[in-house]
């Protein structure tokens, strides 16, 4: 049980502390921050639209400053980059609840299979005069099942919500990334013109 109350205890604090990343990471979205920034990258402003965004913390804006900066080298890796950098932030300590929610259910286990061993050697020790020692044995045995099962289950959840909204911030990261692109072979086209 020891084992399953740490996992426990682990999945939790992923949850508390992925659920306050999320709650931050949408209070510091700014819609007309990033529409002013794309205004003023589309008239090439490059100077001015890096100075009103120095200090943000919408990971968009950073994603698309990165993109402008960098957009005499290479545009795309430089998107890319700023991108994955801004995933990888938000999959910080997923991988260590997936591996709880795997974890639990197989320790549970684990935990009724020696339960049942303990009570089959009591079996072969008191005989079958005391069934209810076994049986009191069995039953509590499936306990870390049923405990493992749990964590799993109620980290599970979480778990998929977060990844839901890693992909809604990657389709959102793509979508104004593919915008910037085109903005830029606009203005490129433009100019041979």
């Amino acid at each position: 049980m020891y084992p399953l109350l740490l996992c426990s205890l682990i999945s939790l604090t992923i949850i508390i502390e992925r659920i306050m990343f999320w709650i931050k990471e949408e209070k510091s979205r700014d819609r007309k921050l990033l529409d002013e920034l794309m205004s003023l990258i589309e008239k090439g402003q490059f100077e001015e639209a890096k100075k009103i965004t120095l200090n943000t913390r919408d990971f968009i804006i950073r994603v698309m400053v990165c993109g402008a900066v960098h957009r005499d080298f290479s545009l795309r890796d430089a998107l890319q980059m700023s991108a994955d950098e801004e995933i990888a932030r938000m999959k910080r300590y997923l991988p260590v609840l997936d591996t709880m929610i795997t974890l639990s259910p197989l320790l549970g286990i684990l935990g009724t299979v020696t339960g049942i061993i303990y009570s089959f050697n009591m079996l072969g020790t008191v005989g079958a005069e005391h069934p209810q020692m076994i049986t009191i044995g069995i039953a509590q045995a499936l306990i870390t099942t049923a405990f493992g099962l749990t964590i799993a289950i109620f980290s599970l959840i979480p778990y998929n919500y977060f990844l839901s909204k890693i992909e809604k911030a990657t389709l959102e990261m793509e979508k104004y990334g593919t915008n910037l692109e085109i903005l830029f072979e606009k203005k490129k086209n433009r100019d041979i013109s």
